[in-house]
Parts: C-alpha cells; sequence; structure tokens
C-alpha cells in the first residue's frame, strides 16, 4: 500500500514525463533514484522504459546506489539534501553528477521535497548548456542594442596588450599570450631579451615549435604533452617547476612558468604564460649541492681517518711494545730507530703471526708523520675487481654501485703512511699503477680525469718470496726495487725461543685485563713446555693459546701439556741454536734426549704411578691429577686415549709399583 502511494506520488511529481526540464525522484536515505523523466533519462544516459499512462520508468528503483553518480560531489550532496529535506526546498550550482558512461555533467540542481513523504524531486540543468544560453542571449541583447558583439580573439589580446603595456614594459618576468591554436598574440621586453626572439618572429607563429620544442636533454617534446597546451583543453592554472625554453641561438635557458588559461564571454580563447629564467639560481644550486658534496666527501675522509686514529690508539703504537731481549729483537730495534725518522719506503719480509704490522706501526710512530693516520691496506682481502677503486677512490657513476664519490687509501693516507700488507698479492695488472703514485705521488680516481696529487709514506709487507714471484712473472722488479729501499726481516718465533717467557707474561698480563681474570700464572714447568713447541703460527699463535688457557683455567694456573701432544717439536731437530737455548738446563745437568715415543711413554709411565699412589682417584684432594699437577679434564682425556682405566688401581694399595720406582 505504501508502495503504491510512493508511486501514485512520483508519477504526479514528474507531470506525466512530458516536462522539457530533467527531473528526478530521490529517496535520500535509501540511497535510490526512484523515478526520472524522459529529459533526465537522455541527460543521463538511461534507457527509458516509460509507460505511456504514467512516463514512469519501469525498471526504478535502479540497483546502485544514487551516491555512486556523485563522484567527489558526496560530501556536497549530503549538505544538499539535510538543507532540502528542513527547508522543503534548495538550491546548488557546485554539483557533478556522473551519468551511466561516467561521464560527469557541472549542474543546477532545484530540490523540492515531495509532500507526505521524505522523498525530494530535483530538477537538473547542465550548467554548459545553460552558459551558452545565457552567452547567446547577452550576445542579442548587445546586437539590440548597437553593440559590437563577438570580437575576434586577437582583438581580445590586443586590447590586453593596450590595457596593460606599462605593466608587461616594466615586469622583469619574460610574458607571452597564446590563442586557442598555440600562436602569439603578444610579448613583453622582458621575453624578448631572456629568449632572444623578437616581438616580429614570434607574433602570429606557434610558439611550442619556436622554442619549446625539445627537453634539457634534447629529446622531442610533444605538443600534446605541454602543460600549457593542456590549459587550452582543461581549463585549469598550470605551474612547472622545472623546463627549458630555447633561446634563438640555440641555447638552453632553464625556466619555471605558469600558463594561466583566458576565458571571454564562457568561452576558453587562449592563455598567458609568465616565466622566469632561473639560470643563476640553477648555478647557486649546482654551486650548493657541490659544496654539500664536498661536505660529504671531507665528512666520509674524517670518520675513515678518525677509525684508523682510534685503531692507533687502541694498540698502544711504539716499539716498546716489541717485546723481548734476544739479539733478534735488539736487531729489529736498532733498524726500526734508524729507519723511522727518514721518508723511505720499507720492506718487511717474515711469516704469518710475526708482526709486522707492529713493526710498521713502530716505524710510523718515529716519524714526524705521526700525527697523521698509518692507513693498513690488507691485499689478501680484496677482490681482484676492487684494488684499484680501493687503492684510488672512484667518481660517482664509475661502475655498478659507485653511487657516490669515494676516497681511497692514498688520499686518506695523504700526509701520513700507508701501510701494504700481503703486498705480493696485488695483481700484476695494477702493479703499474703502484709504482708511478710510488714516483711521482700522483693518481687519478677510477671513472675521473682529474690528478690529484698524494704526500704518503709506504710501508710493505709480506710473507711470499718476492724474489721468486718475478722469476715467475707475477711481480714487477721494479715495483720491487721501489719497496724495497730499506729491508727489514721480521724473524720467526722459534728463531728467538729465548723470548717466548717475555711474550707470555706480556700476553697473559693483556688476557688478564681483556677477561677480567687477575691472579692468573704461569708455572715455570709450563713456561718450559712453551719453549720446547716449535710456534708454527709465530707470536700470534702464542698469544692465541695464552688467550684460550685464561678463558678455560679454573685454579688460576695455565697448563699447555696439550702442546707438546699436539705437534711434535720439529724445531729442535732443525735448529741448534734453539734446541740450547730452550733446553740449557737439561744440558748443564747432562740429561739424556728422549725420542717423542720414549717421552709419551714416560708419560704414561709416570701417569700409573700416580693413579697407584692416588688409589685410582683422579681428581680432587690427593687424586692422580693434583700429583702430576694437571687438571683432571686433561688427565681423564690422557687415559682415554691411552685405554687406562683407573677403577683397576682402587684395590691397589696406594704406593708406587715397581715400574715405578724404577723410574725414580
Amino acid at each position: 500500500m505504501l508502495m503504491q502511494e510512493t508511486t501514485h506520488a512520483t508519477a504526479s511529481a514528474l507531470m506525466g514525463g512530458y516536462s522539457p526540464l530533467a527531473m528526478i525522484v530521490i529517496d535520500p536515505f535509501t540511497d535510490q533514484l526512484l523515478a526520472a523523466n524522459p529529459a533526465a533519462c537522455e541527460l543521463l544516459c538511461i534507457e527509458q522504459l516509460c509507460t505511456e499512462q504514467t512516463g514512469i520508468e519501469q525498471g526504478m528503483p535502479l540497483a546502485a546506489p544514487f551516491s555512486h553518480r556523485l563522484s567527489a560531489s558526496l560530501p556536497l550532496w549530503v549538505s544538499f539534501t539535510d538543507e532540502a529535506l528542513v527547508q522543503k526546498t534548495a538550491w546548488s550550482d557546485d554539483l557533478v553528477i556522473l551519468d551511466m558512461l561516467r561521464q560527469p555533467y557541472r549542474v543546477e540542481v532545484y530540490a523540492q521535497c515531495i509532500e507526505d513523504s521524505e522523498q525530494l524531486l530535483l530538477t537538473l540543468i547542465d550548467r554548459n548548456k545553460a552558459e551558452q544560453r545565457r552567452a547567446k542571449a547577452e550576445l542579442g541583447r548587445q546586437h539590440r542594442q548597437g553593440e559590437v558583439g563577438w570580437q575576434r580573439v586577437e582583438q581580445v589580446f590586443e586590447r590586453i596588450e593596450k590595457q596593460n603595456q606599462l605593466i608587461l614594459g616594466a615586469a622583469g618576468e619574460g610574458i607571452y599570450g597564446l590563442d586557442a591554436e598555440g600562436k602569439t598574440t603578444f610579448v613583453n621586453p622582458a621575453a624578448e631579451r631572456i629568449l632572444g626572439w623578437s616581438t616580429e618572429d614570434m607574433v602570429g607563429h606557434d610558439a611550442h615549435l619556436m622554442f619549446h620544442h625539445t627537453h634539457a636533454d634534447g629529446s622531442q617534446f610533444s605538443v600534446q604533452q605541454c602543460p600549457i597546451h593542456a590549459s587550452f583543453s582543461d581549463g585549469q592554472v598550470h605551474h612547472v617547476d622545472n623546463e627549458v625554453f630555447w633561446h634563438k641561438n640555440g641555447e638552453a635557458i632553464p625556466v619555471e612558468y605558469t600558463s594561466t588559461p583566458i576565458f571571454e564571454m564562457g568561452r576558453l580563447v587562449g592563455a598567458v604564460v609568465l616565466f622566469r629564467d632561473i639560470r643563476e639560481r640553477k648555478r647557486a644550486e649546482q654551486q650548493l649541492r657541490d659544496a654539500l658534496a664536498e661536505v660529504e666527501t671531507l665528512k666520509q675522509r674524517l670518520e675513515l681517518e678518525n677509525e684508523y686514529l682510534q685503531e692507533e690508539i687502541k694498540a698502544e703504537l711504539n716499539h716498546r711494545d716489541i717485546v723481548g731481549n734476544s739479539p733478534a729483537v735488539a736487531q729489529l730495534i736498532k733498524q726500526i730507530e734508524m729507519v723511522a725518522p727518514t721518508s723511505a719506503n720499507v720492506l718487511i719480509s717474515g711469516e704469518s703471526g710475526t708482526g709486522k704490522e707492529l713493526i710498521a706501526r713502530a716505524i710510523h710512530a718515529g716519524n714526524a708523520r705521526s700525527d697523521r693516520p698509518l692507513i693498513r691496506v690488507n691485499c689478501a682481502a680484496i677482490p681482484r675487481d676492487l684494488f684499484e677503486s680501493e687503492f684510488f677512490g672512484h667518481v660517482k657513476g664509475a661502475f655498478t654501485g659507485a653511487v657516490q664519490d669515494r676516497p681511497g687509501r692514498f688520499e686518506l693516507a695523504h700526509g701520513g703512511t700507508l701501510f701494504l700488507d700481503e703486498v705480493g698479492e696485488i695483481p700484476l695488472e695494477l702493479q703499474s699503477k703502484l709504482l708511478r703514485v710510488l714516483q711521482d705521488q700522483q693518481f687519478e680516481r677510477v671513472g675521473d680525469n682529474r690528478t690529484r696529487k698524494v704526500d704518503v709514506r709506504v710501508i710493505a709487507a709480506t710473507n711470499r718470496e718476492l724474489r721468486d714471484m718475478i722469476e715467475a712473472g707475477h711481480f714487477r722488479e721494479d715495483l720491487y726495487f721501489r719497496l724495497n729501499v730499506f729491508p727489514i726481516d721480521s724473524v720467526p718465533l722459534r728463531k728467538r725461543i729465548e723470548d717466548v717467557p717475555l711474550l707470555a707474561r706480556h700476553f697473559l698480563h693483556r688476557a688478564c685485563l681483556k677477561f677480567n681474570k687477575p691472579g692468573v700464572r704461569i708455572p715455570p714447568a709450563q713456561l718450559e713446555i712453551l719453549q720446547r713447541y716449535p710456534w708454527p703460527g709465530n707470536i700470534r699463535e702464542l698469544e692465541n693459546v695464552i688467550e684460550r688457557q685464561v678463558i678455560v683455567t679454573q685454579d688460576r694456573r695455565l697448563v699447555f701439556d696439550d702442546l707438546l701432544l699436539s705437534e711434535p717439536p720439529r724445531s729442535l731437530s732443525r735448529n741448534n741454536s734453539v734446541h740450547s737455548v730452550a733446553h740449557s738446563s737439561w744440558q748443564q745437568s747432562e740429561a739424556p734426549l728422549l725420542t717423542e715415543h720414549a717421552l709419551s711413554q714416560r708419560q704414561q709411565e709416570s701417569t700409573i704411578a700416580a693413579l697407584s699412589k692416588a688409589g685410582g682417584k683422579v681428581s680432587g684432594a690427593g687424586g692422580a691429577a693434583e700429583l702430576l699437577g694437571i687438571k683432571p679434564t686433561t688427565l681423564a682425556s690422557r687415559l682415554t686415549k691411552w685405554g687406562i682405566d683407573p677403577r683397576e688401581f682402587r684395590k691397589r694399595k696406594p704406593h708406587l709399583s715397581s715400574k715405578s720406582h724404577a723410574l725414580d
């Protein structure tokens, strides 16, 4: 019953469907289009299925909500319908309605609340057609009054030019006008000065083809993509802050511009373009970018230098850290004191772990360059393709991944010292460039043609025999002589075995501080074991062994018995001087020499004697480990290795076996 009353009210409201104005009925609460007359169906592209009796569309209401036809006008629609429901009438010319094909229409809307219902009768008027009708009516009135009606577009611009001649002439920005076809209609003096084209050159010609035809990179600038010409179609103001106009002499002029459309009697007849030459601004911006890039480069350099300086501070750099009182160390310190004050290049040769970097730092510390950083380059750790960039730096875009300028190690070491560790690993093709830097103190960054000067002292180190590499064609002889101005041999630890106790105590002190374990000591018997070991890893291995034992010790006494079990003392048979130093006390007492097998046999016998005396007890007070002076875990490991079960000794009386007495 209610639906019938609504339909009847709708039919009456639409006046039988014969109104020339577009009229629709809307239910704002259900958001539905309930009815539309033929004019509204035509405006909104709705198929008409109207009956002859009522003129009401049989397909109403439409399934889609009416708000889908309002696009961005939805907030205005809500306030508009509220006003209509409260005031019973409302009017607006701000709404934009989309037809069924999603085409927008600017409309004037008259709303009237239908009596005894919450539905609205809307009358829609297409604003574009209404403005055209009003313009046509205005023209008719002007003709009837004897006035000149529709003026030609060129006359519009002439009038603008005459009225604003003084303003145009005084303006510092370039100003020119265009008609709807893109042809120039007027030009002010500033535009002539900036572009180099005279008024006679420009007026009547296509401005885009004359000075806006190409992008800054030389690529073609289609007129269909031009924001200035876009003003002719969309009637909007367009502002662009980074394009170029082309001077008459072919120079690209950076500009920013604003294109404003001109309407005459509701018709778009052209545009006015105001532009500004921004070359000075661009130069200032580029100078600022260059300055910021330079600041960033200096910042990076200072950060890198700071890292190296922090390393130097932590390393406590001076030759006093070269611990030892052997003749080899005394000779080494003498060489350092001789060469350190000079600027001569130094080549340090020696096995890995002998402290070549410590020697280099001591040389640097004794030179006037010590207030500048010592820059270390581990040549063995640099990928082959990155050697040149690492040594000499690169500029932005020099290769994939070069996203910014970066100084190289030579540049960072300017005024200081460059330490080339493992110099024998430098690729042969880069050695010539390194030689040039050593000879001329000049280089170029990768991807750059600017030659840079540096003042760098080079200290090189290697654990390889460079002479053999020269004969094999893997190292340049001229580079070898350039580096080997002052050669220093870093003596392996097995050739100065008398320094082991001093080094061990030195590393023990540092390890105790490092791991916060004070009071740890090395028994004299264990120092003797350290002197008997050949130390194939040299000083680095000794330091690592000390640190490892400091970490694992439970009774603040370091034990190194496992060293001789894992590595036979090869150096004893190869070096008589080492043997005499390591076993001087044995020689004085004329103790017999023991083979490794005999030494192991005696160790087993001593262990069996201790187990017998302790009654098979391994750890704790009075246990075999305590009697032997070793850790229980070490004893347990040996028993497992030898296949000895301590339980076999628990029933024996705690006295030495006959085999043990024989050993005594």
